[in-house]
Parts: C-alpha cells; sequence; structure tokens
C-alpha cells in the first residue's frame, strides 16, 4: 500500500471520502479550514454534497436533515465552533441519527487562540449539550490514526445509531506526516428499518424525532438509549499502553500530546526510572478497565494534557483513588515538552519509596 504525505486536516476529509461520506455542511474556522477547503473541492467531483452554511448553526441542523436520510454526513469545526453547533448535536441525539463531527481544537475560552489545545475534553465528554445522551469520542494521535479513526467513527455511528465525535487539535489538522489509506468499502444510504428515505406507499412511516409529549414516553426512549450505552461501554472502549507492564510510573496522555508524553517515557527509562504510558483512544467510552489493568504495579500516575486538568478527572474514577494522580500540562496554546514532562516524573520518582 503506497504511503502519501499529507496534512492531517487533508488525510481526514480524504478517508471521510473513502469511508462512504456523501454530505458535508460546515463552516470556516482555523485551525480546520483545510479540511473544508478539501472537501470543497473533492467532494463534487466523487457524487458527494459540499454546502457552506451561513453559520455553525445552520450546519449542525442540515446534518441532523441528511443523516436522519441514512446518509453519510459528517460536520467539521474548532472549538468555539463546536460551542454553537451543542444545540443541534442534542436533537441529533435525541433523534438516534448517526453522523461525524470533528472538532480540531483551539486554546480557549471565548476566541482564545488558533494554537493547538485540548481544552475541549469537558465539552466533548460530559457537556455537548442538553439533556440525558452521550456521543463516541475518538481521540487520535498521529495523521495516520485520524485516517483510520474516521473510518471507524461512521461505522460505531450506524452500528449504535449515535452521534459520533473525532476530537483532533490544531497540531494534528496542520503537521504533514506520510498515510496509507485502507481499503474501504464504501456505503450508501442506510435502509436499514428507521431512516426517512420515502415509503413508495408499501411500509409504515419512518419518523426521525427528538420531541416526546408524555414524559413517560420520553424516559422510556432515554432509558433504551441508555442500555445502547451500556453495551457501547462494554464493547467499544479502547487504549493503548506502553512500557506498562513494570511500570512504577504511569502517565496518562490522549491525542497528540500521548506523543510527547511518550519521548518523556523514554527519556525517563534511559535513566533507569520505570515509567510507562497508557494513551485513551475512546475518551468515551473511558477505557477504565484497561487503564486498570496498565496500572496494577504503579504506585504513582501523572495526567499530562494541554489544559489546565480536565481528563484526570476520569482517570481519578477509573482508578477509585487508590493511587495518587498527580498533573501536568500547559494550556492557551502553548504545547509542553518532553523535558518538561521529564522533570515532572523526575519529582515523582524522587518520592516513590
Amino acid at each position: 500500500m503506497e504511503k502519501v504525505l499529507m496534512k492531517g486536516n487533508e488525510a481526514l476529509a480524504e478517508a471521510a471520502i473513502r469511508a462512504g461520506c456523501k454530505c458535508f455542511f460546515g463552516y470556516p474556522i482555523t485551525p480546520q479550514t483545510e479540511l473544508s477547503e478539501y472537501l470543497s473541492k473533492q467532494m463534487p467531483k466523487r457524487g458527494g454534497v459540499f454546502l457552506q452554511a451561513e453559520s455553525e448553526v445552520a450546519a449542525i441542523n442540515m446534518v441532523l436533515g441528511a443523516g436522519a436520510t441514512g446518509t453519510r454526513v459528517m460536520t467539521s469545526s474548532s472549538s468555539p465552533g463546536v460551542s454553537l453547533k451543542s444545540e443541534g448535536i442534542s436533537y441529533i441525539a435525541g433523534s438516534d441519527v448517526p453522523c461525524l463531527i470533528v472538532n480540531v481544537e483551539r486554546g480557549g475560552p471565548g476566541l482564545g487562540s488558533i494554537q493547538p489545545s485540548q481544552q475541549d475534553y469537558w465539552q466533548a465528554t460530559k457537556g455537548l449539550g442538553h439533556g440525558d445522551f452521550r456521543l463516541i469520542i475518538l481521540a487520535p494521535n498521529s495523521v495516520q490514526e485520524v485516517v483510520n479513526l474516521v473510518v471507524r467513527a461512521f461505522d460505531l455511528g450506524e452500528k449504535y445509531r449515535v452521534p459520533v465525535m473525532l476530537l483532533s487539535d490544531g497540531l494534528l489538522g496542520q503537521m504533514m506526516e506520510p498515510v496509507e489509506f485502507p481499503e474501504i468499502s464504501a456505503k450508501g444510504a442506510d435502509n436499514s428499518g428507521w431512516a426517512a428515505v420515502g415509503t413508495k406507499m408499501q411500509r409504515e412511516h419512518h419518523i426521525v424525532n427528538s420531541l416526546y409529549i408524555e414524559a413517560n414516553d420520553l424516559e422510556e426512549q432515554v432509558r433504551k438509549r441508555y442500555e445502547r450505552y451500556a453495551v457501547i461501554e462494554e464493547n467499544e472502549s479502547d487504549g493503548e499502553s506502553y512500557l506498562c507492564d513494570d511500570a512504577d510510573i504511569v502517565i496518562t496522555a490522549f491525542g497528540a500530546t500521548s506523543r510527547i508524553a511518550k519521548s518523556a517515557v523514554n527519556k525517563a527509562r534511559a535513566e533507569g526510572i520505570k515509567a510507562g504510558l497508557f494513551r485513551p483512544i475512546t475518551l468515551w467510552p473511558f477505557p477504565k478497565k484497561q487503564l486498570l489493568d496498565a496500572t496494577k504495579q504503579a504506585k504513582a500516575v501523572l495526567s499530562v494534557e494541554m489544559n489546565m486538568g480536565q481528563m484526570i478527572d476520569d482517570v481519578k474514577l477509573a482508578l477509585d483513588c487508590k493511587i495518587p494522580v498527580s498533573f501536568y500540562g500547559r494550556t492557551g496554546g502553548v504545547i509542553p515538552s518532553p523535558n518538561e514532562v521529564l522533570a515532572e516524573i523526575r519529582k515523582l520518582n524522587g518520592g516513590i519509596k
């Protein structure tokens, strides 16, 4: 399979087309604009629809409309743009419509900066809209994994009838790396028994809806949805361990930051410090069982993030506070260096008896 040198945003867009995405609705914002630029050129040539909406609010509601027909559809934005989409995302989740939402994160809050950040972890995993609902959240750490997880995102969305978010950042979006595109059997519209694709007067109508006037009816729908979420938690949580079997200190990091943390772990090992790395690939469902296994020998855990400490809450909950968990992060778009992380590892190692 031939490798191609591509920017992360453009590789994501190409992977989406190859995965069968037929509609894109979005609005430009840095640092994700190359993604929509690529799709604006390629989608019309390859049997798809590209539409730059008048706003993020309009774009996400177009996603709901297209997704309700069973069509593979996506939108992309960056941090403040995703905030504007939050009401529509809740409508999509409440309608059980699969789609792909891409967030190429930037610094915040407010307009913040256009530099890479991981300040939207809470938004993605805890508060992406009103009501009781979840999205599957995937966090790649390389351009190749961006490609792989786009394909997985569409498949998971259709399997469970949920929206899926790919949580990228300005670092992954702007960097160039060699990638291979897997052979993908692109799918057409979903006629599985729920999508609104026209009846031809031969079956009952399919109603795609998130409104339930009777409280008991809504409660029943939400409970059924959470039964589905429980299946997702059991079967789809995913994480990667690196040198954790004998590690006294385990670093937890996701996305691009995990690559920085991995370099720090290698440097620590060269100094004789037993350090390891655990990287969640699914941020929801959070890979609790995998983290527990990775930290079975650990005396300390260090959460490294490009924010002021967000994933650390899920790390502590997964470990049931049985192992001390500390934090190191940079925020606002500042990227931590491997030497900064190594310095924190040394501090922890000095306190281990």
